[in-house]
């Protein structure tokens, strides 16, 4: 597995996967090229084969996050990104959470009775129990607020009851699983702009810091103009990307370059609890 470790891999792959150890994969951040919304120079997307790849490297208690949307087909979404959500479960994933990446700057789209599309599904999927979870944290609308009668619903597994809401109102809270960016405006997303669709390195710095540690090792089967391996250089962590363009994987190989001869930028560190190991 070492060989293949802090690169960028051109090719097929589901043929480069099958080259991988059993369970060596911490994290895969991946975005496919779904529903006919993006032109990947006419290559071929082998979900399902994707997919059982995913299972056989990812690591017990690893994660996959999964960004994808749906094309509107003869005025009906398609449902593409529930289906391949139920099929990781089929194959043994656990739907660990469905998260949303709002975009604050959507691209206005041609009335069509219906309300601009502003969002994509980033499923999270574990191989059983996730292992490694060091939540963001965010300020508390009201911290410090003294209360009185107000309670909140308990989400035991048991009877659900209502109890007080501690008091006063703590300072901070985990964040939220609607996650918003400003797409391509950054001078690091900039970089990736001959890409069709590059998702922000803010988005993928938030869920390497969430669902891993320095060291661990973070795929992109499917990484397009290298954002993932780009910030997993950057964060301290092993890499490997993945794609068929030799157009892409030029993209990707000068961008993680660019990181890598800069010093290491341990961004984890920012306020965050210690981490939180499930057993």
């Amino acid at each position: 597995m070492e060989i293949f470790l802090n690169s960028i891999i051109e090719g097929n792959c589901v043929e480069v996967m099958k080259h991988f150890d059993s369970e060596t994969v911490d994290l895969t951040i991946t975005s496919p090229p779904y529903d006919g919304l993006r032109s990947y120079k006419g290559y071929v997307f082998p979900f399902e084969d994707i997919a059982k790849e995913l299972y056989r490297v990812t690591k017990q208690g690893g994660v996959i996050v999964w960004v994808v949307a749906d094309a509107t087909i003869e005025s009906s979404e398609t449902g593409t990104s529930f289906k391949q959500a139920l099929f990781f479960k089929e194959i043994g994933f656990n739907l660990h959470d469905t998260m949303i990446f709002r975009k604050k700057n959507p691209i206005p789209q041609i009335y069509r009775k219906r309300y601009n599309n502003e969002f994509e599904y980033m499923f999270v999927f574990s191989k059983g129990s996730v292992k490694t979870h060091n939540p963001i944290m965010v300020d508390c609308m009201h911290a410090g607020l003294e209360l009185n009668g107000t309670t909140y619903k308990n989400y035991s597994k048991n009877e659900q009851t209502r109890e007080k809401f501690a008091t006063p109102v703590k300072d901070k809270k985990i964040k939220g699983n609607i996650w918003e960016y400003v797409v391509g405006k950054k001078q690091e997303d900039q970089e990736a702009k001959r890409h069709p669709a590059p998702f922000p390195c803010d988005l993928v710095r938030d869920h390497v810091m969430s669902w891993t540690n320095p060291g661990d090792i973070i795929l992109d089967p499917m990484c397009g103009s290298g954002t993932t391996p780009r910030v997993a250089a950057e964060m301290g962590r092993r890499y490997i990307g993945i794609d068929i363009s030799h157009e892409y994987c030029d993209i990707a190989k000068k961008r993680v370059q660019r990181i890598e001869a800069q010093p290491t930028l341990f961004v984890e560190e920012k306020e965050k609890p210690n981490s939180a190991k499930a057993a």
